[in-house]
C-alpha cells in the first residue's frame, strides 16, 4: 500500500499546506518557492502514474487518490492566487469555472463507478489540464518577476483557455452522465 508511487501521491497532498503557507502573505522570494513546489509537485504527478505502471504497482490507493490529489492542488492554488489577488477581477470567474467544474466532475465521476460507468479522459480535457497547469505557475512565477508582466499574460491567457475548454469538457461529461440517470 506504502509503494513509492503512493508515497509521491501523499506528498503531493501534503505540500499543500506549505503551498498557502507560501502564499498566505507572499514576497517575490515566496513567490519563488512556492513555484518551485509547485513544479517540484507536477513532476511527482508525472512520477507516480509513470512508476505505478512500469512497476508494475499500480493499486487502488493510488488509483483513488491520484485524482484527489490533483484536485486538492488546483483548488490550494486557485483559492491561494484569488487570495493573494493574483487571480482579480474577471479572471476569478475563469477560475470559479475551473473550481466548479473540478467539483462537478469529481461528483459525476463517483455517481457513475456506482453503476459501473467509466468516462474515459479525453484529448480535450488533456489540453483543459495543460492549459490549467501552466496557468497556475505561470501566474505563480509572476509573483516572483513582478518586472516581467508577459508572464502573468502568459498566465490569465492559459487560465481564460482553461475556463473555456472546462466548459466544454464539462458539458461532454455532463452529457454521458445525464444518459445513465432516471
Amino acid at each position: 500500500m506504502l509503494t513509492l508511487p503512493n508515497l509521491l501521491t501523499l506528498s503531493r497532498i501534503v505540500a499543500m499546506p506549505v503551498m498557502v503557507l507560501l502564499l498566505w502573505r507572499p514576497t517575490p522570494w515566496d513567490y519563488w518557492l512556492a513555484f518551485l513546489l509547485y513544479v517540484l509537485v507536477g513532476v511527482t504527478d508525472y512520477f507516480d502514474g509513470y512508476l505505478a505502471r512500469a512497476q508494475g504497482a499500480v493499486s487502488k490507493l493510488g488509483v483513488f487518490l491520484d485524482p484527489i490529489a490533483d484536485k486538492i492542488m488546483v483548488a490550494t492554488v486557485i483559492v491561494m492566487l484569488v487570495f493573494t489577488r493574483a487571480i482579480d477581477g474577471p479572471p476569478v470567474v475563469a477560475a470559479l469555472v475551473i473550481l466548479l467544474r473540478e467539483i462537478a466532475v469529481s461528483g459525476l465521476r463517483e455517481f457513475l463507478a456506482e453503476l459501473r460507468v467509466s468516462v474515459p479522459v479525453s484529448q480535450l480535457a488533456k489540453w483543459k489540464t495543460t492549459f490549467q497547469l501552466v496557468s497556475l505557475g505561470a501566474l505563480i512565477l509572476a509573483g516572483a518577476v513582478p518586472t516581467q508582466p508577459w508572464i502573468e499574460w502568459v498566465g490569465l491567457f492559459s487560465l481564460w483557455a482553461a475556463a473555456g475548454l472546462t466548459l466544454i469538457t464539462g458539458w461532454d461529461y455532463l452529457r454521458v452522465g445525464l444518459k445513465h440517470m432516471d
